[in-house]
């Protein structure tokens, strides 16, 4: 699977935001580093409003002082890694479940600034994926993968 994902990753094209199929962060974290890409990583268990996500996506992801944590710097922060410079980025988000089920209308939003983000990278021709590691239940809106 590693090198499957690993050559997947690798076509820029089809970065975005996908559910993570279950026990696959191992394989993910695997062709990452193969790729030489850089890695992301937040949990965000038990979070149920988006300005606490927010904010601990700043300290998880250790963003500079000024970060404001609202959507306009979270978008600033992952669009300029120059402090963590690679041929790409993966973004892997953990336990997000609350946050969808409490607060449906910040997490769309959330993912629109991931969009743009992507977009943002794709224009640089540098690939940047987001993933979230979740339960499958309630999350239709967010492909895998094998839909791609």
């Amino acid at each position: 699977m590693s090198h499957k994902l690993q050559k997947l990753l690798a076509e820029g094209q089809y970065a975005g935001v996908y559910h993570l199929p279950h026990n696959d962060r191992k394989a993910l974290k695997e062709a990452t580093k193969a790729l030489e890409y850089g890695w992301l990583e937040a949990d965000l268990s038990e979070l149920h409003e988006i300005t606490a996500a927010l904010q601990k996506l700043g300290k998880e992801l250790k963003f500079p002082d000024w970060y404001g944590a609202n959507f306009d710097a979270l978008a600033d922060c992952l669009s300029d890694l120059s402090w963590h410079e690679a041929p790409g980025y993966v973004l892997l988000l953990k336990g997000a479940d609350e946050l969808h089920a409490h607060d449906h209308p910040a997490f769309d939003t959330l993912n629109e600034v991931f969009d743009g983000v992507i977009e943002t990278w794709q224009e640089a021709g540098i690939p940047f994926w987001v993933f979230y590691d979740l339960r499958a239940n309630g999350l239709a809106p967010l492909p895998t993968l094998a839909q791609a």
